[in-house]
């Protein structure tokens, strides 16, 4: 799989892996943070992922991954992607309202913009070829926001977590579980963390949270799309 490849693949699949439940206590409101990763490949050091939230007023919330090739081909054809999700705080969890996806390869771009009526309960999707729509779900979110989502369940002490979330045709329904705990070494440090597996496929994805310190995996791994590896850099509030 090329390099620009591998960086769609980790930005999709940051979001699309994980998946969490609204969580039985009171998950405290969102507070701001960026969080930088290494995203590496096989091995090799391939990109850099930035994660912010940011208040927007009104009670919502931006939630944005930026994510760019640093090193081989990815920088050399200038491999990046965004994804930036408008979210309300509903219920103690975030809710989705808005999600844009844009990727660019030098030679091959996508985009995505997805859309949430909470009025009509109604989502629109659209690639750039004409919108599609579908029913809502109540907590639902977006791949974007799944990690930080599951990460706040695990705060409140929740082993298995389920989440739905709006993806191209329809809102699907996640699972994930913890498996595990694991002392787990990352550029910004060592921690003890909770194992979280996606539908009891380790193999596949695995992401490990420290989640009274953050509210993102400090480490996540996955064989779907390149055997992609990310691991937490730093982590700033405010």
């Amino acid at each position: 799989m090329t390099a620009p490849n591998s960086l769609r693949m980790f930005a999709a699949g940051l979001a699309l892996a994980l998946s969490t439940t609204a969580a039985f206590a009171a998950t405290p409101a969102p507070t701001p943070f960026t969080a930088t990763y290494q995203v590496s490949q096989g091995g090799q050091v391939i990109g850099e992922a930035v994660i912010t939230l940011k208040p927007a007023g009104g009670g919502q919330w931006v939630y944005s991954n930026q994510t760019k090739g640093t090193a081989g081909i990815a920088a050399a054809l200038g491999a990046n992607s965004t994804e930036t999700t408008r979210f309300r705080w509903n219920n103690d969890a975030p809710e989705t309202i808005s999600y844009d996806y844009n990727m660019d390869a030098g030679f091959k771009k996508k985009q995505r913009h997805t859309e949430v009526n909470w009025s009509s309960s109604q989502v629109t999707v659209n690639e750039g070829k004409g919108p599609m729509t579908y029913p809502s779900a109540p907590g639902m979110v977006d791949r974007n926001t799944t990690p930080y989502a599951i990460g706040l369940a695990l705060r409140t002490g929740k082993q298995a977590v389920s989440l739905p979330v709006a993806v191209k045709r329809n809102v699907e329904t996640q699972e994930f579980k913890v498996t595990g705990k694991d002392t787990v070494k990352v550029p910004a440090g060592s921690f003890p963390t909770e194992r979280v597996v996606r539908g009891g496929d380790e193999n596949a994805f695995s992401a490990w949270y420290a989640p009274q310190k953050y509210p993102v995996p400090v480490k996540l791994t996955q064989s779907d799309g390149g055997n992609l590896e990310l691991q937490l850099v730093s982590f700033k509030g405010g």
